[in-house]
């Protein structure tokens, strides 16, 4: 069950809340459908439940709020907006992703695969597919976890009739097997042929939360449309005609040269046009929406409005209304309060505001009249969420109910399997693969280049590095990997698609870091050794040795392209872009080597000599295997200007990334 007690939404400025008090269930094993016209409050509802947007109220799923359940994917599957995935991302791909995520098998994706009827398509790219596609998709991720709740915004709009009709279905299979759905449409005839129960919003208030039957009888009605260049003439002589048979006939004019006429058939209109030597164009049976205020409300809400639309009665309802007769006929306010509302509609004896104020003139021409009764009327609003704080703060607010609980937008949960996650990230798409090819080519022709103009180091030969970049190719591409790990998690947000930013978690980041360090790694060795097979083919055994320290240098080229690709990640991360990622990596030997070479050539009178040997004398104990060999060639390498601006680099980064988790955290 999903029980959301007084929503209300923050107001910006002067404006008034989008959502004010709304409170509802949604029972397990029914269709619940959130109604109304667009800009009514149904998204930001939605919303308020999942706890995406600030405001205040408290929405229970089985008796506990969204952030008190540990595995909230499994208890509510949402669907508010498009599927965010990357164009090139495949649908079986996508799926495999948010498996991982949610901590469901991968098995699991060919059974939900099966059940949207995606089994044709699971091969094709999220950017080819059609607004029904990308529906079967969304719902597909909803379902991916079987979850007891469905929470959709939405999700039959821009559909076909067979595609909604199908989603629907869908629907209603998942509350036959004892779960929640609850959905929003502002198509009255969707809900009142789908739903269960029609919760209807107006303005961000509640006006009715009623049983689909009763919300069809109280609200829809059939009716004829009528168009004709002659409307005007054909609506009067339908009038005319119903006065002098004693019939209730209802024509309302509609834009254009349309007519709406409830009361009457498709066969007396036609005869009438006829008769008459009236045109027409269209004449079809329909079933015609009286709007919000003619639902009636729900037992124990403050406010009743009742619309009575335009009738056209016989000649003695059309007379003259006294005072008298609008004081013994008339519905006031006292009589809505005291009696109970029924679902009968408004009959012809009902008078008519404007006609309780002047004289009806009998004329032939349709006449327009609307009654409108209830707690609240246009001139005086009842309650806002404002004033209710006013009261609050008054001094008889102890005899008042509290305000219900903040609600606190919180970030989003790191993936349950963050490695497979990553790994299903970056080999999905062919980013990065093509990347790494274009890496490997340009590093191959830069080598061959510099053999043939001389003058060039073995080793940065092998590497491709000329003097003048500041970067060899190999460092570059394995920067851009890793800033297109988070670059790409905040431009198609699949773990965070609906609170606009990615978590900043810290096993998240171990996953990408890990994966970046082995693509670096990977990228490395194959650029050395493309290069060198390369300067073999080109020139021969000449320029294709081993240099001598190839095990210092060795770990020097991995160091390096390893450290752009944590540069690349953190940095990325951080500043939530993948071009900010690549400038990181850029930075480092553009400004920060600078300022590391005038600090390491400046004076020094001390020196660091022996440092491997007082290392061992402070641990007290034998390095094994040679290991202060190993230490020295490391503390080597950071000595080096660059070994040392990519570490200060990292550092620092390292501590931005943990500062901005931390502060989202107190946040």
């Amino acid at each position: 069950m999903i029980q959301a007690i007084g929503l209300t939404s923050t107001p910006r400025k002067e404006l008034p809340p989008a959502v004010d008090d709304v409170s509802f269930e949604a029972r397990p094993g029914r269709v619940t459908a959130l109604l109304g016209a667009p800009g009514a409050g149904k998204t930001t509802t939605l919303r308020l439940m999942l706890e995406l947007q600030r405001g205040r109220g408290i929405t229970y799923f089985r008796g506990r709020p969204l952030h008190r359940i540990a595995h909230p994917s499994r208890e509510a599957g949402v669907l508010l907006s498009e599927v965010p995935g990357h164009p090139a991302r495949t649908i079986r791909g996508q799926l495999g992703m948010v498996c991982a995520a949610v901590g469901v098998p991968i098995r699991r994706v060919d059974e939900v695969i099966e059940v949207v009827g995606l089994v044709s398509l699971c091969d094709e790219r999220l950017g080819t597919l059609s607004r029904g596609m990308d529906r079967r998709l969304g719902l597909a991720c909803a379902l991916l976890s079987d979850p007891h709740a469905l929470v959709l915004d939405d999700p039959a709009g821009g559909l076909s009739v067979a595609e909604g009709r199908w989603l629907h279905e869908i629907l209603r299979a998942h509350a036959a097997h004892g779960g929640t759905v609850l959905f929003s449409t502002d198509d009255p005839k969707e809900a009142a042929r789908t739903a269960d129960r029609v919760i209807t919003l107006e303005g961000g208030r509640l006006v009715a939360d009623q049983e689909a039957a009763d919300f069809a009888r109280t609200r829809l009605r059939p009716r004829v449309a009528v168009r004709s260049p002659h409307a005007a003439r054909l609506g009067a002589l339908l009038a005319k005609e119903a006065r002098a048979a004693q019939r209730s006939v209802e024509v309302v004019r509609e834009d254009g040269n349309r007519l709406s006429v409830y009361g009457s058939t498709c066969a007396d209109i036609g005869e009438t046009a006829f008769r008459h030597g009236i045109l027409v164009h269209q004449l079809a049976d329909e079933t015609g929406d009286m709007g919000p205020r003619a639902t009636l409300p729900a037992e124990g809400l403050a406010s009743a409005t009742v619309v009575a639309s335009v009738l056209l009665t016989s000649a003695s309802a059309t007379s003259t209304l006294t005072d008298d007769a609008l004081t013994d006929d008339a519905l006031t306010d006292d009589a809505l309060t005291d009696d109970a509302p029924t679902d009968d509609a408004p009959t012809d004896d009902a008078p008519t505001d404007d006609a309780s104020t002047q004289d009806a003139p009998a004329t032939d021409e349709p006449a327009t009249a609307v009654a409108a009764t209830g707690a609240h009327t246009p001139d005086e609003p009842g309650p806002t969420a404002e004033s209710r704080t006013r009261a609050a703060a008054s001094p008889g607010a102890r005899d008042l109910p509290q305000l219900p609980p903040p609600i606190a937008v919180r970030q989003a949960p790191s993936p349950l399997r963050p490695l497979r996650y990553e790994l299903r990230r970056a080999t999905g798409v062919g980013t990065g693969y093509l990347t790494s090819i274009t890496v490997l080519v340009s590093s191959a022709l830069l080598s061959v280049l510099l053999a043939r103009i001389g003058h060039t180091p073995q080793p940065r030969l092998l590497a491709a590095w000329p003097r003048d970049c500041p970067l060899p190719p190999a460092a570059l591409g394995a920067g851009l990997l890793g800033a297109l790990a988070f670059g790409e998690e905040f431009r198609h947000p699949a773990l965070a698609a609906d609170r606009g930013t990615v978590p900043r978690r810290l096993g998240l980041l171990a996953a990408k870091l890990l994966v970046a360090s082995v693509t670096a790694l990977a990228l490395a060795v194959l650029t050395v050794g493309c290069d060198l097979e390369m300067l073999y083919l080109v020139y021969g055994r000449d320029l294709a040795g081993v240099p001598a320290d190839w095990l210092s240098l060795s770990a020097s080229w991995i160091g390096l392209t390893v450290g752009c690709a944590w540069a690349g990640v953190l940095a990325a991360g951080i500043f939530r872009s993948t071009t900010a990622g690549l400038a990181a990596v850029l930075a480092v030997p553009v400004v920060v080597v600078p300022l590391v070479q005038k600090t390491l050539t400046g004076p020094s009178v001390r020196k660091a000599a022996g440092f491997s040997e007082r290392l061992r004398e402070l641990l007290l104990m034998q390095w094994p295997f040679g290991g202060a060999r190993y230490i020295a060639a490391g503390a080597r390498l950071v000595a080096q200007p660059v070994g040392s601006a990519l570490m200060l680099s990292l550092t620092a980064l390292l501590c931005a990334y943990l500062l901005t988790t931390l502060r989202s955290r107190v946040r």
